[in-house]
């Protein structure tokens, strides 16, 4: 499988995501019938393949990284600004389903150039930074340690948190080893790196590092929660991972818990789409979905931009 076909999968595997689950968001599990196809609906009245905030901010960071050719905070938080004041990149001209801690930050970048806030080392940290991650290991794959470091770094401007930080910086290393074809029982093996024994010298938090060590292979569906809590969203997205064998099956056991399921579909779909490559998502559901080229196009421009 060539590369273009891996990074073209995450992009287009975290909107498919994104789009599926959209039309439930927010409902409970076992309250709604459940989701085979992108119905649109749901709370924001969406068309089938629209998709929400995690796709949209995720296009900013691709644009930003293809355009500065650099990891640059200040030019992110400008383009997720835009987004949220403007509707830019929105699949329909303006924002919505935005998450507090999201639009707390990016208003305290408008009104006083912040680019990071103040640390949050206790209580439960969202899902906003995760769920958009994606273009930032896909751009510098090629450098793993690289590619971790500027994940967590994604996370601080508007999630700076411990825990988000670290789901961030796991994320990527497992992105990245998708990418590149790492077979998926290496890839959910305890504490997979790309990068040698990084983990052993940068250790994770202990919410994330029980998640490294496999707790979503033990645990049955009824165990799984898909809040906006990051631990939950990160877990409920390997869950399904590890349960299934193909994009389509996973990507509907996860936005059929319900809740989150916008987000929860979006992280499962960044990573499945990386390890199954854009070959494996139905087309039926690629040739619904919104905007579909300009994140092709986005996903091209991200392979090898920086090695």
């Amino acid at each position: 499988m060539v590369m273009y076909d891996r990074y073209e999968g995450s992009l287009l595997g975290l909107a498919i995501g994104d789009a599926l689950g959209a039309s439930i968001e927010s409902k409970s599990r076992g309250t709604f019938e459940p989701v085979s196809d992108m119905i649109g609906g749901g709370q924001f009245d969406l068309l089938p393949g629209q998709w929400t905030d995690d796709t949209s901010q995720a296009l900013c960071l691709a644009e930003s990284l293809v355009t500065k050719k650099e990891f640059d905070q200040t030019d992110q938080l400008n383009r997720l600004l835009k987004w949220y004041r403007e509707g830019y990149l929105s699949s329909k001209d303006e924002a919505f389903s935005i998450g507090p801690t999201t639009s707390e930050s990016l208003e305290r970048f408008e009104r006083d150039g912040t680019v990071i806030g103040p640390l949050k080392k206790e209580g439960k940290a969202t899902n906003g930074s995760l769920m958009r991650l994606a273009p930032v290991p896909l751009a510098f794959a090629l450098k793993p340690e690289l590619a971790i470091e500027y994940g967590g770094k994604s996370s601080i401007s508007t999630h700076n948190s411990t825990v988000a930080i670290d789901a961030c910086r796991y994320m990527s290393s497992l992105i990245v080893g998708a990418s590149m074809g790492v077979r998926k029982d290496i890839l959910l093996s305890e504490f997979y790196c790309p990068y040698g024994d990084y983990w052993n010298s940068h250790r994770l938090c202990p919410e994330i590092e029980m998640i490294a060590r496999g707790s979503f292979k033990k645990k049955s569906s009824s165990e799984i929660r898909t809040t906006m809590d990051v631990t939950n969203t990160l877990e409920a997205a390997l869950w399904a991972f590890y349960n299934t064998d193909n994009f389509e099956d996973g990507c509907l056991l996860v936005v059929n818990l319900g809740d989150d399921a916008d987000t929860s579909g979006a992280v499962y779909g960044q990573l499945a789409g990386a390890y199954y490559g854009r070959s494996g998502i139905p087309s039926h559901w690629q040739s619904k979905l919104f905007e579909r080229e300009l994140i092709v196009s986005y996903a091209r421009q991200l392979t090898g931009l920086f090695k």
